[in-house]
């Protein structure tokens, strides 16, 4: 078994706020999940459309207390184990601390376990976190029980600085956290990890300013479409063209766990990512980014 996944991400709120985040029922149900029962210490469980194998509760409370919570979730016939940490920084900083057993990058390209969702789908839920507890607006859950991959984000930018944002490679390696290469133009690459080692998808659809579409084989095409408003921009995005019998869950859930980042890039001051850990999350390619 491979090592565990760490994830770290640095919260601007203090830890008791996290906390209640984490542990309120009614609170999970709007970040994380679409049903939620916690009853610690006996009861931590959480399942529904926007969990991996969500048809029933999967977890097993292992341990919690006041800055760790941990917990045994049985996926696609194993029980994986995970853990959160919470760490004061400051009265107004938390760093979550994420520890996930059982994740195999190899097995999330293939598809071959839904255990291979577990890196991105943490990463769009902790970055759902980060909004719930700054009182933003949150990013689209991945619904694991459809096909229709679609979603929209609101940015307070205008669209030609978006633009520049999503086609741009600085840029967009700057707020995805991984190098992009990028060639704005019909028939051009878009190669995550760069043009020199990455996989390179192809630019099948392009309107300057206004819109994209990415061919990413198996995967599927993404495709966005920005629209202003009063100096806001609407950012639509869809992946399309893949075996609906086999959704790109993990791919998804990576590009739109990304899509945060892009929101603060252009929204907060002094921007810095929140993810502090070496393994930033949405390495997979998809919509979007």
């Amino acid at each position: 078994m491979s090592e565990p996944m760490k994830v770290q991400a640095r919260l601007s709120a203090p830890v008791g706020r996290v906390r209640q985040a984490l542990t309120d029922p009614a609170e999970l149900r709007l970040w994380l999940a679409e049903h939620a029962e916690v009853e610690l210490p006996q009861r931590y469980e959480f399942w529904g459309r926007y969990t991996p194998e969500g048809d029933t509760p999967h977890q097993r409370l292992l341990h919690a207390d006041d800055d760790t919570l941990r917990f045994g979730w049985l996926l696609d016939g194993v029980e994986t184990t995970t853990e959160l940490q919470l760490t004061a920084e400051g009265t107004d900083s938390t760093v979550l601390t994420l520890i996930q057993s059982h994740f195999d990058f190899a097995e999330a390209m293939s598809g071959s376990t839904i255990r291979g969702v577990l890196q991105t789908y943490w990463a769009l839920s902790i970055a759902n976190l980060a909004a719930h507890v700054e009182g933003k607006p949150l990013l689209p859950r991945t619904d694991f029980t459809s096909a229709d991959l679609r979603g929209e984000l609101v940015i307070a930018a205008p669209a030609d600085k978006v633009w520049e944002s999503l086609t741009n490679s600085e840029q967009a390696s700057a707020w995805f956290g991984y190098p992009i290469g990028i060639e704005p133009w019909v028939g051009g690459r878009y190669a995550m990890g760069g043009f020199e080692n990455g996989y390179a998808a192809k630019v099948v659809d392009l309107e300057p300013g206004r819109r994209m579409s990415v061919d990413w084989g198996p995967t599927g095409v993404t495709s966005w479409e920005l629209a202003e408003s009063g100096g806001r921009t609407t950012l639509t995005f869809v992946q399309s063209g893949f075996d609906e019998a086999n959704p790109p869950y993990g791919a998804w859930s990576g590009s739109v766990a990304g899509l945060f980042e892009l929101r603060r890039f252009h929204e907060v001051p002094n921007w810095q990512p929140i993810w502090i850990a070496e393994e930033i999350p949405g390495l997979e390619p998809a919509p979007a980014s």
